[in-house]
């Protein structure tokens, strides 16, 4: 009798064991194919849709290939009113062209003589205080209370080793000085060119005639911070022996529409079926701006068609075999102008935020050495789940093994990396969170990004990484849970 017992729990085992194999099936990476990833990033990154500029029909266009695409692929509408769309309203911040500037006799133009870091609103009338190569912790010997601080500039203590350090330069100039004008009572700042800023003038003068960019919660309205002002060096005598100024700035706001694409595909548990798997990037870029070697489109081909095509290629595998869990899938738009599209849908999820189990975010997911990667948000103090983690680094286990660049998530790297991608807004309202990335290169934000500079070997193991990490998520019983206080250093 105890024999007959013993047999029977264990064929009872075996054929539990067996139905459970039979539950979890293996993901299916043969339905991620290199041909459909290559196929679709050319038509993506093409010239057809001009760097897909957010806020612009550009981006619209490239919406409506989306949408079209995430059919095929067998996705169903997820976004409003049954569609695959989630408009939002963006807010921009601009100066206009009948803004002034006059210092001593002359009357400067503005985006020819003199450029303003933001849009602010100011109508001043008062003198100069010429402060020559000062550094922040000596302006203190100034009187530039109720004046205008006016300084070289100068790369002293700034970190000049990150990616379009040029670019960026007039940013960290305005932060080394700004806090230290403002706190002695300076009116404004201008800032005059050395050799770098002199390079900078014409990349970032389309950003700065542009304007800033908000939505709700963020940068709705304009700052009421200081001026800050840009001349050339050949200027310089413009603002020395302390010449009266008439300075007198006007900013315009309004608001047009940006767009999410979301998408879906049911799992299979009765239960589970309710609970999400959010797979994340961003469809939008720079648009047309200024020429680099002789092209002036910024197709954003890395950055990041590479994780759309990948998104859509995920989702042929899921059409053909559903995780037990719901996939939705979310393209957001204008991520280049300050994660503006996640940080909406953040806030305005379109399945309850409770029932997101994780974000998958990927950005720049398609160039450098094949076997190297990173996953940020892989070690603290940006890691938010060790459950989602430990998933992501068995799935790399498995199959791709990728050779972690772990400094890229340490909060002493130079570009914090971390906080420029989409996954940065799920994190920030306690939703575990990851970040795959094959991380930055020289061609980097230029026209150069293009589908023809696309390492696909390298597109193929990033997209099996992230699929073979969320069919994980999409089938374990226990959801990944969050790290008690988790916190961010900035």
């Amino acid at each position: 009798m105890i024999k007959k017992q013993y047999l029977l729990s264990v064929f009872t085992l075996f054929i539990f064991s067996l139905g459970n194999a039979q539950n979890y099936k293996k993901p299916l990476v043969s339905a991620i194919k290199e041909t459909d990833l290559r196929k679709d990033m050319y038509e993506l990154a093409a010239d057809q849709f001009w760097g897909r500029e957010a806020g612009t029909l550009d981006e619209l266009k490239v919406s409506m290939w989306l949408a079209d695409k995430a059919k095929e692929a067998g996705m169903k509408p997820a976004g409003d009113n049954g569609t695959f769309f989630q408009f939002f309203d963006m807010y921009r911040h601009q100066v206009i062209p009948q803004s002034s500037l006059k210092i001593g006799e002359n009357s400067l133009k503005l985006w020819k003589d003199f450029l303003v870091a933001e849009p602010v609103n100011a109508n001043i009338d008062a003198e100069i205080v010429y402060a020559g190569t000062t550094e922040p912790e000596d302006l203190s010997k100034l009187n530039i209370k109720g004046k205008i601080l006016a300084i070289n500039a100068s790369d002293k203590n700034i970190d000049k080793e990150m990616t379009l350090f040029v670019r960026r330069y007039p940013g960290f100039v305005r932060t080394k000085y700004y806090n230290k004008a403002f706190e002695l009572g300076a009116k404004a700042i201008i800032f005059i060119t050395d050799d770098t800023s002199e390079k900078s003038w014409v990349e970032v003068l389309p950003q700065m005639t542009r304007g800033v960019y908000g939505v709700e919660g963020l940068r709705e309205k304009v700052t009421n911070n200081i001026p800050v002002l840009w001349i050339k060096r050949e200027n310089a005598n413009w603002v020395k022996n302390n010449p009266k100024i008439s300075l007198n700035l006007i900013t315009e706001t309004y608001k047009y529409p940006s767009v999410n694409i979301i998408g879906k595909i049911e799992g299979t548990d009765p239960t589970l079926k309710d609970e999400y798997v959010l797979l994340s990037g961003h469809q939008d870029h720079d648009g047309v701006r200024h020429p680099v070697k002789n092209d002036t489109i910024y197709n954003g081909a890395d950055d990041n068609a590479s994780t759309c095509v990948a998104m859509l290629a995920m989702a042929r595998a899921y059409k053909k075999q559903p995780g037990k869990r719901s996939i939705l899938f979310v393209f957001h738009g204008a991520e280049e102008r300050g994660l503006l599209g996640s940080r909406w849908h953040a806030a305005h999820p379109v399945v309850p935020k409770e029932k997101i189990v994780a974000v998958l975010n990927g950005d720049m997911i398609g160039r450098n050495d094949n076997n190297e990667a990173a996953l940020l948000g892989g070690n603290a103090p940006h890691k938010n789940s060790e459950e989602l983690v430990k998933m992501a680094e068995d799935a790399n286990n498995e199959s791709t093994k990728f050779k972690y660049l772990k400094d890229w998530d340490s909060p002493n790297h130079a570009e914090y990396f971390y906080f420029r991608s989409d996954h940065l807004p799920y994190a920030k309202v306690g939703i575990p969170a990851i970040f795959f990335t094959s991380v930055l290169h020289d061609q980097y934000h230029t026209p150069q990004d293009e589908s023809e500079n696309i390492n696909y070997k390298k597109l193929y193991k990033m997209t099996e990484w992230m699929y073979r990490t969320s069919w994980k998520v999409a089938n374990e019983v226990d959801r990944p849970k969050v790290i008690s206080n988790f916190t961010l250093e900035r």
